[in-house]
């Protein structure tokens, strides 16, 4: 079995420990993920396992012949090559074996059975023949397409000079090279940052049945989840192994880090008192023994730190003014690039407080709808209108060409942020991974990820009612998103983002438009519902999906209504769930003529028309009762919430139980009425589009 092994590894960096007599052990099979603060070694721990930097003391064994592929953050280019031969070139060292086995086959066919070096030849032949068959050299044409298509290139991508791709496939170029390859040994730091959720998903798939050992670094949650059992935290030049999937992981750090806080406070009291007593006595000749002790003892006393990537950071940014009750309404909205159509026909209208995710393949239009939507684009069809009092603010891609000059971080934001924020803008920073000396940098020496987050924060520091992002979780770590979704969480106004980070996305979206080439559907529900419907249209049974609504590209909703989960739509009191709710329930005239019967008279218009009024209404009626269900939910949350502050409540450890058991019921109760009135709400908009 293929395998590197470290023993009490050491490695400073002048009076820096960053790495303190760590092991480590990695094997065929091995699905570990390496985590820890920015700046804590991760990177410089990868490329001591790879042999790419020498360590200053320790063990390090690799078994013979154990092939390991390192792939670094970014830096990686290629050129002078067409794609096609650029992945070739990952057959390298099959190469050198095959030229070899032809040498050894040209040798044989002059030498005698009875030379001695004969057999020495067969075996040394037949073993390279054996090494190149497993190397799958002879199927590498069908590896090739399958591999660079999963990461996202196309057919004609192949043909194009591989130095035209930006930053961002480059490296996914790199990653593609060593999936073909096919190394003993895989490590990946940061694969997730530069690919969309379609190749996540594919990349996550490929891991699952890859053979080898494996090494991740990623600040995508539900990935590591997804591919990995073990996860290797480095902390202070120390290595520590947890059992499990990374949130398991979070969840017994989580419980080391609350004792760890206790005795890191009272340590610090410890060393406040005796600080105390140190100026207090330093300069009296009678106690000034006793002083030098003290001293001694500070000096002596290992002090405790709190890990930097699991200090829980909690910030608030401007409340947003208040809007109309409709954020936005577009109507026909359109665009193409030469005889390529990437948004056609698209009529929307946005109320105030809702999270609208766009998602979509690459090339289907989303970050040129967000430029739209901002006021980037207008080189496009139909009309963006905002609502009254609306408010935007942007954040795209490419938000952080803009910032230069030789002013520091700190200064930067100080400038930027309203007066009452100023004396929070550390702790902001630090939020977005701007710590200790990362404050008083020029912005003319950031890199593109620090720029990319300055522009973020310096979005949020303005109050707005609609935010507008494109990828806004790109170049954060796990910590970061957590206090940014916190923040959004809260965030009361509009927002509409893409993204590919799919922990973000369920937790954060509330509607989904999903968008292909020149079409496009919308989804009453988050990301997970959005997977839910698409697994299940697109089954065995199902019938709409992308590949089935070309028809439907040009209305706002799908041609069914949106279906609430059975389980959300039962927990609801049954006075408020629609009848038949995630089916259209409309009279079955009104469905026959809809499938294309024969038309009907005068009179059977009336009353067709008669009862597709009635329906409206009931309908209607069933949102009402709905909306008000959520009303007293949302109220009886609050004075929930009222309760549990008060201190004989939460001095009583059976009260508190009692109300966080009220609380949970009311959570699930408000999340039930929330779907019912999702599809309610959805029937509606399908019945008010039979009626024109």
């Amino acid at each position: 079995m293929a395998f590197v092994q470290f023993s009490r590894v050491s490695l400073a960096f002048g009076d820096r420990d960053i790495l303190k007599e760590v092991s480590l052990n990695l094997a065929a099979g091995s699905r570990s993920a390496l985590a820890g603060a920015n700046g804590a070694g991760k990177s410089t721990l990868m490329k001591v396992i790879a042999g790419k930097v020498q360590a200053d003391s320790g063990d390090r064994a690799v078994q013979k012949g154990c092939r390991i592929s390192y792939l670094p953050q970014s830096g990686v280019v290629h050129r002078g090559r067409t794609l096609r031969e650029e992945a070739e070139t990952a057959y390298g060292g099959v190469l050198l074996r095959v030229t070899r086995m032809e040498e050894l086959g040209r040798e044989l066919e002059t030498s005698s059975p009875q030379d001695s070096r004969t057999k020495t030849l067969v075996e040394e032949y037949h073993r390279l023949q054996e090494e190149i068959e497993n190397s799958g050299f002879y199927r590498r044409e069908a590896a090739i397409a399958q591999i660079f298509s999963g990461l996202g290139f196309s057919p004609k991508d192949m043909e194009r000079e591989a130095g035209e791709f930006s930053g961002g496939w480059q490296m996914r170029i790199a990653l593609a090279k060593m999936l073909l390859e096919n190394p003993d040994i895989m490590l990946l730091d940061e694969p997730t940052n530069y690919l969309d959720i379609e190749a996540r998903s594919w990349l996550q798939t490929w891991l699952q049945s890859f053979s080898g050992g494996c090494l991740l670094v990623s600040h995508d949650r539900y990935f590591l989840d997804a591919t990995i059992n073990e996860v290797y935290e480095v902390f202070q030049g120390n290595l520590k192994r947890y059992a499990g999937n990374y949130s398991a992981y979070e969840k017994l750090r989580a419980v080391e880090l609350e004792g760890l806080v206790k005795r890191y406070e009272a340590q610090r009291e410890e060393v406040e008192k005796t600080e105390a007593l140190i100026r207090r006595f330093r300069y009296k000749a009678s106690k000034a023994a006793f002083a030098q002790e003290l001293i001694k003892r500070l000096e002596k006393m290992e002090r405790i730190e709190i890990p930097e990537n699991l200090k829980k950071i909690s910030i608030s940014f401007p409340q947003p003014p208040h809007s109309g009750r409709v954020a936005m309404t577009l109507e026909g909205i359109g665009k193409r690039y030469g005889q390529q159509s990437v948004l056609s026909g698209l009529d929307l209208t946005l109320d105030a407080g809702e999270r609208l995710l766009v998602a979509g393949p690459n090339g289907a239009g989303k970050t040129t709808l967000l430029r739209i939507l901002a006021g980037g684009d207008t080189g496009h069809e139909g009309s963006v209108k905002y609502g009254a009092g609306i408010a935007a603010g942007y954040f795209s891609q490419d938000a952080a060409e803009g910032l230069s000059g030789n002013e520091t971080v700190e200064q930067y934001m100080e400038a930027q942020a309203p007066t009452h924020l100023i004396p929070k803008i550390r702790g902001m920073l630090g939020a977005f991974l701007f710590r200790g000396d990362d404050v008083y940098k020029p912005l003319s020496v950031l890199s593109g990820g620090e720029k990319s987050r300055l522009a973020l924060l310096r979005m949020l520091l303005n109050p707005m009612n609609l935010l507008i992002m494109d990828e806004p979780t790109n170049h954060l770590d796990l910590q970061s998103k957590d206090i940014l979704l916190d923040c959004l969480k809260g965030f009361t106004g509009t927002i509409i983002f893409v993204s590919h980070d799919r922990g973000f996305m369920e937790a954060l979206s509330t509607k989904t438009l999903a968008l292909q080439p020149g079409s496009h559907r919308l989804y009453y529900g988050g990301y997970g519902y959005y997977l839910e419907r698409m697994a299940r249209d697109n089954g065995p049974e199902g019938s709409v999906g992308f590949a089935g609504f070309a028809d439907s590209r040009h209305a706002t909703v799908s041609p069914r209504a949106p279906e609430a989960p059975a389980a959300a739509v039962s927990a609801a009191a049954p006075a408020t769930t629609p009848a038949g709710a995630g089916e259209s329930s409309l009279p079955k005239t009104i469905l026959v003529k809809a499938g294309g019967q024969p038309p009907l008279g005068a009179s059977e218009r009336r009353e067709q028309e008669k009862q597709r009024q009635a329906h409206i209404r009931r309908l209607q009626r069933q949102e009402a009762e709905v909306l008000k269900t959520l009303e007293e939910l949302e109220s009886a949350k609050t004075r929930l919430e009222g309760e549990l502050a008060q201190p004989e409540v939460y001095s009583s450890g059976e009260k508190t139980k009692a109300i966080k058991r009220k609380l949970e019921e009311n959570a699930a109760a408000l999340d039930a009425a929330s779907r019912t009135w999702e599809a309610a709400a959805g029937e509606l908009e399908v019945s008010r589009q039979a009626r024109g």
